[in-house]
């Protein structure tokens, strides 16, 4: 988590809670060790953020203190919480953390929002995608053992490119060093999938243009894929 969006994380936690915080209790919470939240409540007060507390003791928000708001109405933010609440149905574990703390941020400017709920029951937790995502930023290969429609099992280095979510699947478009074209990958198909240590860095933006032009309308409206 880049250290501006910790320091947000950390001032709207301190925002909502009605006692004072330990550095542990918000470590545990963001994913880092006392020791850097320590750092950040120094950095936070040097910069005249109206954090009060000290190590050992807890920290607390003097009250007052906002951030810039959000301009959304009423249907946009109800739209973007019930939006944020369906990323469970995903399965990709990253995406439902991130879009955890989205919907405390939501909630704190549109607090009706959090009536709007999405059940994620019977949703397979697929690590995978958050693999592959990560993948798509660095612009880095993947190395996949795949099972086509028919069974027939193959060995491919792909360039991942860009996610489609269905409501029963979730596909990969990438281009295929194998058949040297864009080709679309079910997740739940691959029987491995790992990094591979080849990148396709500055490339990414022409073959996902090349896709959206080409594949995307039908990839987006079919019925059944793959």
């Amino acid at each position: 988590m880049p250290k501006s969006d910790r320091f947000f994380e950390i001032i709207q936690m301190l925002r909502q809670s009605k006692s004072p915080l330990r550095a542990a209790e918000i470590a545990v919470a963001l994913e880092v060790s006392p020791r850097t939240i320590y750092r950040d409540m120094a950095i936070l007060q040097a910069r005249q953020v109206p954090v009060q507390g000290e190590a050992g003791v807890g920290y607390i928000m003097r009250a007052g203190y906002d951030l810039p708001p959000l301009n959304l109405d009423t249907s946009e933010a109800d739209a973007v919480a019930l939006g944020l609440a369906m990323i469970a149905r995903t399965g990709d574990p990253g995406l439902w953390k991130a879009a955890r703390s989205a919907a405390r941020k939501l909630r704190t400017i549109a607090p009706g929002t959090q009536q709007l709920v999405a059940s994620s029951w019977g949703t397979p937790n697929d690590p995978t995608a958050s693999l592959v995502r990560a993948a798509i930023r660095a612009e880095q290969a993947l190395k996949i053992t795949y099972a086509d429609g028919t069974d027939t099992v193959t060995t491919r280095i792909i360039w991942p490119l860009a996610l489609v979510f269905y409501a029963d699947s979730t596909v990969l478009a990438a281009r295929c060093t194998l058949r040297r074209a864009i080709r679309h990958f079910r997740l739940d198909r691959m029987q491995t999938c790992v990094r591979d240590t080849q990148y396709f860095t500055g490339q990414g933006a022409a073959l996902l243009a090349q896709w959206e032009t080409d594949h995307k309308p039908q990839a987006v409206d079919a019925l059944s894929l793959f």
